[in-house]
């Protein structure tokens, strides 16, 4: 059985420093036994306590790293059945499914489409994650030949799909410091599979043909020293994915059962060949849990619509999506340019530059942060009012990048216009429109 809260606190430097993000250790320590934080965080705590209170620290669903450098992401360390009960912790992998029968052309297409995907929001870039080189050849040339060549060509973390432990083997010799995740161990080969996954430091996935077997089979890796492991349950549909990516997590979660407290992999690509299904299939073992998804094919239509998707699911609820303070320039504006303000709640600040674009009005947008929160919402909780943006225009720079002083702010933030421009001596505080779709008629009235 697992520590108590208070039987951790007792191994605790008791400092109550809070540099673990909670007050006090105790707290600390409740949060440890309820697997909603991590020992790691705790920087004064030893390596002997480490060691013995591993099992209590570990989240219900074990962490897992995949690949190096930009394009490296973890999985896993989920601590809830629901995102509303705190908040899901690290976001689905998007792979793409790469084959060695594929003509070099076409995996060059493919691996070309792979780097360009990617799309900025709310001051992220959004992008895939992985390739899945799946070898289907039967020839260990084609199949080196490809792991090479997606390794040179692009950064994306990688997934060796390779029934034959010698040419993994060859192949890892090509791509190991990119740490890819092994696929996959089975009953029959788990121990040479566990042997290539100590040899080369890599993640490795478990395959059985059900749940009963699948633990059995994370029992053996485990005891065989493999820690990082991926979960495939050998889903023939979509209904059966669904059903056991939902077994598995309360299984994880709300029982505490080890064998299955290993993130998941799913592959849309293998339930449907229809394309539209899959990223619909996908879209919904994002929420539904899964830790990796493999797709077919990449489309701008369908690729996008996924990724925000996933953005939206693994924001923490209790943190609205934020634009990051600043000025933002559109349209190309100099000097003459109108200078507009807002809050850096995510929606407003892309309604509103929306707005600006389709003026084709060069301006300039301060964002003002009001921690995520909209601007009626910030004005009432005072964090939008007179005197927090006038010390936010005057630190800006904007001063120096026009020769005007008039400032135009939100209609729903009018109130504060008298206030402005007692704290902005010299600015003219003009009041926009309450409704953006209003924005480009006013702008391209403006008179500096």
């Amino acid at each position: 059985m697992s520590p108590t809260g208070i039987e951790i606190y007792k191994f605790l430097p008791r400092t109550n420093c809070g540099e673990c993000g909670v007050p006090t250790c105790l707290a600390f320590a409740m949060s440890l036994a309820g697997g909603r934080a991590e020992l790691s965080s705790c920087p004064y705590v030893s390596e002997e306590t480490k060691l013995k209170l591993e099992e209590a620290s570990a989240p219900p669903v074990r962490t897992v790293s995949i690949g190096t450098g930009i394009y490296s992401f973890k999985i896993g360390g989920e601590t809830v059945m629901h995102r509303h009960e705190k908040r899901f912790e690290h976001q689905s992998g998007i792979a793409l499914l790469l084959s060695d029968n594929l003509t070099e052309t076409e995996q060059n297409t493919k691996l070309t489409a792979f780097n360009s995907f990617q799309y900025k929001r709310v001051g992220a870039i959004l992008k895939p994650d992985m390739l899945a080189l799946r070898a289907d050849s039967g020839s260990s040339e084609k199949y080196l030949k490809l792991v090479k060549l997606a390794a040179e060509k692009c950064q994306a973390s990688l997934m060796l799909i390779c029934a034959n432990t010698t040419v993994l083997d060859e192949s890892l010799k090509i791509c190991a410091e990119r740490k890819p995740l092994l696929y996959a161990a089975t009953a029959e080969n788990s121990n040479e599979m566990a042997e290539l996954a100590k040899k080369y430091n890599c993640p490795l996935v478990a395959k059985a043909k059900n749940l009963t077997d699948l633990a059995e089979l994370t029992i053996k890796l485990q005891s065989l020293g493999i820690k990082d492991i991926v979960l495939d349950s050998s889903p023939a549909s979509f209904k059966q994915t669904l059903a056991d990516n939902i077994a598995i997590r309360r299984a994880a979660i709300l029982k505490k059962f080890r064998p299955l407290g290993f993130p998941v992999i799913n592959f849309p690509c293998l339930i449907t060949s229809d394309h539209m299904k899959e990223s619909l299939f996908a879209s919904i073992l994002t929420a539904k849990y899964a830790g990796i998804l493999v797709l077919s094919d990449f489309r701008g239509e369908t690729l996008f619509p996924l990724l925000v998707a996933r953005m939206n699911l693994y924001t923490d609820p209790q943190r609205p999506l934020a634009t990051t303070e600043g000025i933002y320039e559109i349209n190309n504006p100099d000097a003459n340019s109108p200078v507009m303000l807002t809050c850096n709640f995510s929606l407003t600040y892309f309604i509103v530059a929306g707005e600006m674009e389709t003026s084709r009005v060069p301006c300039y947008l301060l964002i003002k942060d009001t921690e995520g929160l909209s601007v009626m919402t910030a004005w009432a909780a005072g964090k939008f009012g007179a005197d927090t943006i006038g010390k936010f225009v005057k630190n800006s720079g904007i001063a120096g990048k026009v020769n005007h002083r008039k400032l135009i702010i939100p209609g729903y933030a009018s109130m504060e216009s008298g206030g402005l421009e007692e704290e902005l001596s010299g600015w003219e505080i003009m009041v926009g429109p309450r409704e953006a779709a209003h924005i480009p008629a006013y702008l391209k009235q403006f008179k500096p």
